[in-house]
């Protein structure tokens, strides 16, 4: 239950920053305000005023900043959700940087120690307790190995584990009533958001996985000499803790120091747009939020990505379809473009007529404007515009990789304002085409094909002979899963048992109001017994048939 005692304290505590917050007729729809103060427990429903004058966007970043850690991170998995959210609702999950006040290093120093195996002195000839930065999950601190080499501890915070469990189980129960309550709701999958945040998170949690995923794409630009992933010293790397190379470069974000170190912009954008697009487009494995904090400028104009703790997965499927999407954006493909939608999203309700109409009037509006004209920023905001207006959902991993996209994006810009991703992509989308369709990637395909076939056919005799014996043995059945059906049949159940009770106390009025017409047989209160029962108990029936209406609102 939402209410466990387990989590009573923390129950208490979102509950009280989303009433601050002007949510508090969520909190009641939940049963979390009822189930607080059967507990004893006191919330604060009036003290909103100064809250609510923020709009509704702000107030969401508001109420996930002061939640903390599970909350922070599951604003920033929502702002990869360009599929979901307006621009206005990005906007403000993308300010959830997670920088927070930072542990004061004599708090991280046990753990530390206890996952380096020994004193920090054994180790290092110094490491500095003032931190790099300091986030929701974890914190970075400079140090220096005995053989003199610089490099960075990324400690992750004592206790977090506990508080990361309760949310999610919170969390849970609250996408379960919300979803069984709201259709609205229903259509943004919350189910699957919450599935994919989970996974993200624990991901994040094990600082370990990130030196996995730093050293697979750093084996993936091994040939790409301007690109560097930092080293990863696996003797001291475990699940809160990894220990990485330091880089010592100018961050992303300072363009006037890069102009006072003479490095090249135009080409740093380029090089840095290119690796990405190989992450991409040719190794299905890529940095997940390239944005100007996760990237440092070196010297010979040479770029180095860090923090690989969110990373995208393309199959080879899936970035045939992404090309085949960017292909019919800019060559005017109207058609194609709508079925690759369709193919990714599950809304088996769309009309198909309606969004062509709309996806061509989009292809139409960007197919007159010469690619370098083209944005990219603004393409994809109509695209997600459409895909919002005809309830379109897409996987979780185009989710990111659209995100990813759009950051690469605004990194280039922001090295150089002339620069142009669609005028990138283009040889990359015109080289995978040309494969795609070489003698040999066809005739791949054909092969490919012809054995699932031929597996098919050959599977289908075992399968029909496992078929007719089942139902020989009348055990074959068809399962049909309708959805919300479950949630249908709740509500004429309930219909159900109020009409049932309605006819009872119906009958127990007509009943007792013939006895009381009838002389003599036992009195009480001077009339007659039965018929004073009768009464007493239709009326206990009407009222608890007006208390269930008035409860449910309905």
């Amino acid at each position: 239950m939402l209410s466990a005692t387990r989590d009573m304290g923390r129950v208490q505590d979102i509950a009280t920053v989303l009433i601050r917050y002007g949510f508090g007729s969520f909190v009641r729809g939940l049963g979390v305000g009822k189930a607080l103060e059967r507990a004893g427990r006191v919330l604060h429903w009036q003290h909103v005023d100064d809250y609510v004058k923020l709009d509704t966007p702000q107030r969401i970043r508001r109420v996930l900043e002061e939640l903390g850690p599970t909350f922070i991170k599951l604003g920033q998995i929502l702002a990869t959700r360009v599929d979901l959210f307006s621009p206005q609702y990005i906007a403000e999950f993308e300010k959830l940087q997670d920088q927070i006040p930072p542990m004061p290093f004599e708090e991280l120093l046990p753990q530390l120690e206890e996952d380096l195996g020994g004193n920090i002195d054994e180790f290092f000839l110094e490491v500095d307790r003032q931190p790099l930065a300091a986030a929701s999950i974890a914190q970075v601190h400079k140090a220096v190995l005995k053989d003199g080499s610089p490099v960075v501890l990324k400690i992750r915070r004592p206790g977090l584990q506990k508080i990361i469990d309760a949310d999610l189980r919170l969390l849970n129960r609250i996408v379960d009533i919300a979803q069984s309550e709201s259709s609205e709701i229903r259509r943004f999958h919350p189910k699957e958001v919450l599935r994919q945040f989970n996974q993200s998170l624990n991901r994040e949690l094990d600082l370990a996985a990130e030196c996995r995923n730093a050293e697979r794409v750093a084996a993936n630009l091994a040939d790409d000499p301007n690109i560097k992933i930092p080293k990863v010293y696996w003797q001291w790397t475990c699940e809160r803790l990894n220990v990485q190379e330091y880089i010592q470069g100018i961050q992303g974000r300072d363009v006037a120091a890069v102009d006072e170190a003479g490095l090249d912009r135009k080409l740093l954008a380029d090089r840095g747009t290119g690796a990405v697009m190989k992450m991409i487009m040719e190794d299905g494995f890529f940095h997940a939020d390239p944005h100007a904090g996760n990237v440092f400028y070196l010297p010979d104009n040479k770029l180095a990505f860090i923090d690989f703790g969110m990373v995208g997965r393309l199959t080879d499927d899936r970035r045939e379809q992404v090309v085949g999407l960017l292909y019919g954006m800019t060559n005017h493909l109207p058609i194609k473009v709508a079925e690759i939608l369709e193919d990714w999203s599950d809304n088996i309700y769309t009309d198909e007529q309606v969004l062509t109409i709309d996806i061509e009037a989009f292809v139409d509006q960007y197919s007159s404007l010469a690619l370098k004209d083209l944005s990219l920023a603004a393409m994809m905001s109509d695209l997600m515009s459409i895909l919002r207006d005809h309830k379109l959902i897409l996987p979780a991993d185009l989710a990111l990789l659209i995100k990813a996209y759009i950051t690469m994006d605004g990194l280039g810009r922001h090295l150089n304002p002339e620069f142009n991703t669609l005028v990138f992509t283009a040889p990359y989308i015109r080289k995978i085409m040309m494969e795609r369709y070489r003698p040999e990637a066809i005739a791949h395909r054909g092969w490919r094909n012809l054995v699932s076939v031929t597996d098919l056919l050959a599977s289908l005799p075992k399968d029909l002979r496992k078929l007719l014996r089942a139902s020989r043995k009348g055990a074959f059945q068809v399962d049909i899963n309708v959805r919300r059906l479950g949630q249908y049949v709740n509500h004429i159940d309930i219909a159900i048992s109020r009409l049932t009770m309605g006819i009872v106390t119906a009958a127990l009025i007509i009943g007792s109001s013939i006895i009381m017409t009838v002389e003599g047989g036992p009195k009480l209160f001077g009339l007659p017994a039965f018929g004073f029962l009768g009464y007493s108990f239709a009326t206990v029936g009407g009222i608890w048939l007006l208390l269930s209406i008035w409860k449910s609102g309905r």
